[in-house]
């Protein structure tokens, strides 16, 4: 599952849009005009130190760097102004369910091929998927070891056993056998983990430095902190893949760049940077700088929405719902959103509801209707109501440092003051921000975070944030709510294959949990990306709310 929304999570490592009113063209993507050509070196400039390729530790999106090397049995299709659909992969259709989604079978095409030419066959998927369980190779995304029979207690193949739920009883047929129904299935098995693994390797730590290869590159070069240089695979066969385009002869991942320097430099546009991008937001700064630079502005591409940011509240030490709900009138989205971006139109449309935008089964509503600043009058009252007449005092609000996170706390800070709520901001880098408000113990009573959905269903909005499965233990109801209802009710959505019985269902639970306001939905967030003057076909879609690297290329 994913964590507070990060670029090195969705980048480094991991949904289609019904854009609402405020979603105007001049805030979505801006594509690069010129069609990309075969050849060239494309550059991207992460600001993460070491890149790895491992899939088993990969939350990365289907997208992104690890789909530049890896193939997974299904993946995403996605295009500007069009839904992101899955699809077939490695594998010749989305999957096969039976026994009521129980069990879900696939075949894999012909002529697929590891970067060594070795035929891909079950046994590496099945390799793939059990190495994953090894608690070595932990880390990265995780529906499936919960969702797989005898998933739970498996330690992965290196203890000398296998996973009896997944059958290869042919080289070419997969079959996996679930502990209940799960309609998403399909979107499940375009995660990192199901992307094959040669029958044998995979044991070393640093598998992830040069792996066996399946998408159109590998491993050429790596140096920490300096590069990760990747070459043509040439087993890989574009007549299997229609959607990655495998245009650049090379791919050079510059690391350790820092955001702001980044931006600076893809904005003098010089040299290689015009062979780049940034894998990093732009800074709330660097884009009002790039407003007044037509050029810059140009090669700036803005997602129409994205993760949705939202202030968590511990229910644990926040019990009654009536003061809970007094957050949601006190909170100031407005200025959020300046906070987050500088203006409201980067900034990304202000959030009611837990479904970000665009999901399949999403309704708009607004539980808590108020304006954009916020009522404090309204918050005082219900806070009246529940014998706080008052205020509230001492509470403790948690922050990463990364993505501006502190800046915008103070924007919170300042609205629930004028509520009679006042908070302490504690500030945390990000390992100790996730250890502070995924682990056994909840010394807070707010957290500030995001989230953007591993694939585009409202099971992944809202099953990882508010299921009491997900409370402490690396999970992320970072709001620790449990709610017996809600628990039963997500099990039924998610039990349910056709996707629009299953989006009416999801719907419905999303109001049933904001009604107890264990969050405040701030905004759907908008991401910005810059390129150099050379990157072609660098666009944002609907969904995910990051660039599709499959598809970039050199103009020349």
């Amino acid at each position: 599952m994913k964590r507070t929304v990060s670029v090195l999570a969705a980048i480094g490592l991991t949904v289609s849009l019904a854009a609402c009113g405020a979603n105007k063209k001049d805030t979505a993507a801006a594509p690069s005009k010129s069609a990309a050509k075969q050849g060239g070196t494309l550059y991207i400039l992460p600001d993460a130190q070491k890149q790895s390729f491992d899939p088993a530790k990969s939350q990365g999106l289907a997208i992104t760097s690890l789909a530049l090397v890896h193939r997974r049995l299904t993946t995403w299709d996605v295009q500007e102004g069009k839904p992101t659909t899955v699809v077939p992969d490695l594998a010749t259709d989305t999957g096969r369910a039976s026994d009521g989604g129980k069990t879900w079978t696939f075949t894999l095409k012909a002529n697929v091929k590891f970067s060594d030419g070795t035929p891909i066959t079950s046994a590496d998927v099945k390799h793939g998927v059990e190495r994953s369980f090894a608690p070595a190779f932990s880390g990265g995304l995780g529906y499936h070891k919960t969702l797989l029979e005898g998933g739970p207690d498996f330690r992965g193949p290196f203890e000398g056993k296998n996973l009896s739920s997944v059958e290869t009883p042919d080289p070419k047929t997969i079959v996996f056998r679930l502990s209940r129904p799960y309609g998403d299935w399909p979107w499940v098995a375009s995660n990192p983990a199901f992307s094959p693994v040669p029958k044998g390797k995979g044991a070393e730590a640093n598998y992830g430095e040069n792996p066996a290869a399946s998408g159109p590159y590998q491993v050429a070069k790596y140096q920490p902190g300096v590069e990760m240089r990747l070459k043509r695979n040439t087993h890989w066969s574009k007549e299997t893949d229609k959607i990655r385009g495998g245009l650049p002869d090379e791919v050079v991942f510059q690391l350790g760049q820092q955001a702001s320097v980044t931006s600076k430099r893809l904005i003098e546009d010089n040299g290689d940077d015009r062979f780049a991008f940034g894998a990093s937001f732009v800074s709330p700064a660097q884009l009002a700088q790039i407003q007044g630079n037509p050029g810059a502005k140009s090669r700036l591409v803005t997602s129409k929405t994205g993760a949705v940011a939202y202030l968590a509240i511990n229910t644990q030490r926040i019990k009654d719902p009536k003061v809970r709900q007094a957050f949601q009138y006190a909170v100031d989205k407005t200025t959020y959103q300046v906070a987050t971006a500088g203006s409201p139109a980067l900034a990304g449309d202000i959030a009611t509801t837990l479904i970000t935008q665009g999901i399949n089964g999403r309704q708009q509503y607004d539980l808590y209707p108020a304006p954009p600043v916020g009522d404090p009058a309204k918050a005082k009252a219900l806070l009246a109501e529940a014998g706080q007449a008052g205020g509230l005092d001492n509470l403790n609000l948690v922050v990463s440092t990364s993505n501006n996170f502190p800046e915008k706390a103070q924007a919170i800070q300042a609205a629930l003051a004028r509520a009679n709520i006042k908070v302490t901001i504690k500030t945390l880098d990000g390992e100790a921000y996730t250890a502070a408000t995924t682990g056994p113990n909840a010394d807070y009573d707010l957290a500030l975070s995001s989230w953007q959905p591993d694939f585009p269903s409202p099971n992944a909005n809202l099953q990882p944030l508010f299921s009491s499965s997900e409370i402490g233990k690396g999970g992320y109801n970072i709001s620790r709510y449990s709610n017996p209802e809600v628990d039963k009710l997500i099990t039924e959505a998610q039990s349910t294959v056709d996707p629009n019985e299953a989006g009416k269902k999801w719907a419905a639970i999303d109001k049933l949990i904001l009604q107890d306001s264990p969050v405040v939905p701030l905004i759907y967030t908008r991401n910005s990306f810059l390129r150099g003057s050379k990157v072609a076909d660098f666009f944002i879609a609907d969904f995910p709310a990051y660039p599709n690297y499959l598809k970039a290329g050199i103009s020349q």
